[in-house]
């Protein structure tokens, strides 16, 4: 005679690898699909997603693909979303700052403009400031560039503030730089915000794909200038870390695909 809880508990399991699959996923996943990754028997699987679709926790698209349910989007609305990006980034970001010694900041687009939303102190005693409450103007930062160029900030309009002689003037001025920075990778900020000042920064992609935020490190020009292809170099890869942690889906496909356990 079989063991209740032994079957009940493969249920789970089998139920949360579903679950795990959708909401892991880069976009909305097929029957098909959710059959051939997890090798459950068609019959088996039709059963579990309809109890997980009866209980919100994945939904059918009018395609009749599988994506999260409602009740992520409401944990999400009542929930810091960013909260879950800031834990991922934080050993990143604490290894970017051993290697530079500098300040590092993770920002966001929040309407037109550039927030900060985790940032980690420089080793220096001469350093840039703390940045988490400070409203700088877009175009003088590189992360507010980085946003620009990859098109999470929309781009502004006429004239521009213009903090010191070194600054951007106008939208067409700022345009033309997007070509340099999304060939090269990464957008730098050369005493444009303020004199004394260096920055570099390169994006970072979500769940889905586009570009969702900017990483960035800034100090004195004294320091920085000499080193800021070499620090943009290190903040590309810094940045891919971060996103295949965004994307763990991707993340395991890669390293199946490596060869890698």
């Amino acid at each position: 005679m079989s063991n209740p809880n032994v079957s009940g508990t493969q249920a789970v399991d089998r139920a949360a690898q579903l679950l795990t699959l959708v909401v892991e996923a880069d976009g909305p996943m097929s029957y098909g699909e959710l059959v051939d990754e997890t090798g459950l028997a068609k019959s088996t699987t039709s059963r579990l997603l309809a109890a997980l679709e009866n209980n919100h926790l994945i939904e059918r698209d009018p395609s009749g693909f599988f994506r999260s349910g409602a009740l992520f989007a409401l944990y999400a609305a009542r929930h810091d979303p960013w909260a879950e990006t800031i834990r991922l980034a934080d050993p990143i970001m604490h290894r970017i700052g051993e290697l530079t010694g500098e300040t590092v900041n993770l920002a966001i687009a929040r309407g037109d403009t550039v927030v900060q939303i985790a940032q980690v102190e420089s080793t220096y005693r001469l350093a840039a400031r703390d940045w988490m409450q400070v409203d700088a103007p877009a175009h003088c930062s590189a992360v507010g560039k980085v946003l620009y160029a990859w098109d999470t900030l929309p781009l502004p309009v006429g004239r521009l503030d213009a903090p010191t002689p070194h600054s951007l003037r106008s939208s067409d001025a700022l345009l033309r730089q997007f070509g340099t920075i999304r060939r090269r990778g990464y957008a730098t900020s050369r005493e444009e915000l303020e004199i004394g000042l260096d920055a570099v920064a390169v994006p970072v992609r979500g769940l889905e794909g586009p570009v969702v935020a900017g990483l960035g490190v800034s100090g004195p020009t004294g320091r920085l200038r000499k080193n800021l292809d070499e620090i943009g170099r290190l903040l590309i890869d810094q940045s891919a870390v971060l996103t295949r942690r965004l994307r763990p889906r991707n993340r395991d496909r890669q390293r199946s695909e490596a060869g890698v356990a």
